[in-house]
């Protein structure tokens, strides 16, 4: 828990705008208390788009931005999401939390159409920060603190999107202060076992340490390999990154998504996101089973995302 006390060090010295979509929800609301206690952020709550004094200004813009009529326009605006991503587009708020009550769609969508990503064609991914509490192994928590990715948004990432969900997740460590060490997850270990899923990742893995050669990444290698020595060091002798490893990417979301509630729900780690990589402002989202601690970390996050 001393890499979250340091970051909200850091958020104290800076407080951002931090909008919540769904400003009437009591976890919402506890989480804004909390927040502006502490010096955290200063919390926006958002509760009627359709009252707020800069509607018809936001109308004109998502007009001019999407192309829509007007009629469209003010449909989405009154949707809560729609109207608090338009915030951060148009610089009133410095980020936003989507969640905890809305669908995926609902809370991703938006950000899609509004901020849009930094690239053009570039797959926005969704990366958990997974704080290991002290009862979980020393030699498996390398460090306590691991990122896993993708989480939330591509349900069957291509080879190519794999790759640069790698990338995209090593530098989000890297922001938030950790020296990143990737192994790309498989059921296999350097070849252990030959089919074309777990081609795929190794090809992933290729192509990522061509991208950025300047990344420590591995793969294909199961969990238990990277995650401790001994297991690394038996399953493949040569594997230089063998137990060290602090960012897993799974190989689809299916595996992402049900991986990080396991270790959540029954290693007991505080999950903090996910945080929605690839995207020119910062836009993240909570699971609908999150709590107001959950938003108050995630704010925290985002806050320094804006920064």
């Amino acid at each position: 828990m001393n890499f979250l006390e340091d970051l909200k060090i850091r958020a104290r010295k800076n407080p951002k705008r931090i909008v919540f979509a769904e400003g009437r929800e009591p976890r919402v609301l506890e989480a804004a208390r909390q927040l502006s206690a502490e010096g955290l952020v200063l919390p926006i709550l958002l509760t009627d788009p359709s009252a707020e004094p800069a509607f018809e200004r936001y109308v004109e813009a998502f007009q001019a931005l999407r192309g829509t009529t007007r009629e469209e326009a003010e449909a989405k605006l009154r949707l809560p999401h729609y109207f608090a991503t338009m915030m951060v587009q148009q610089g009133d708020a410095d980020g936003m939390i989507a969640g905890p009550t809305a669908t995926s769609k609902e809370r991703i969508l938006p950000a899609l159409e509004i901020i849009k990503t930094k690239e053009p064609h570039h797959k926005v991914s969704g990366a958990i920060f997974m704080l290991l509490p002290d009862t979980v192994d020393p030699d498996a928590a390398n460090g306590g603190v691991l990122l896993f990715a993708d989480c939330a948004v591509n349900i069957q990432p291509s080879t190519e999107e794999l790759a640069q969900i790698a990338i995209d997740t090593a530098d989000t460590a890297k922001r938030f202060g950790l020296d990143p060490v990737v192994a790309m997850l498989s059921f296999s270990t350097a070849g252990s076992t030959e089919h074309p899923l777990t081609q795929r990742v190794r090809d992933a893995a290729a192509i990522a340490r061509h991208l950025r050669p300047d990344l420590p990444i591995e793969g294909e290698v199961q969990v238990d390999a990277a995650l401790v020595d001994s297991i690394g060091a038996k399953k493949d002798p040569t594997f230089a990154l063998a137990g060290k490893a602090n960012v897993l990417i799974f190989p689809e979301l299916e595996a992402g998504n049900i991986g990080y509630k396991l270790v959540e729900r029954l290693a007991g780690a505080t999950a903090i996101g996910p945080l929605l990589q690839g995207l020119r402002k910062p836009v993240n989202e909570v699971s609908r089973g999150s709590t107001a601690e959950d938003l108050v970390n995630l704010a925290v996050l985002t806050a320094l995302e804006a920064d």
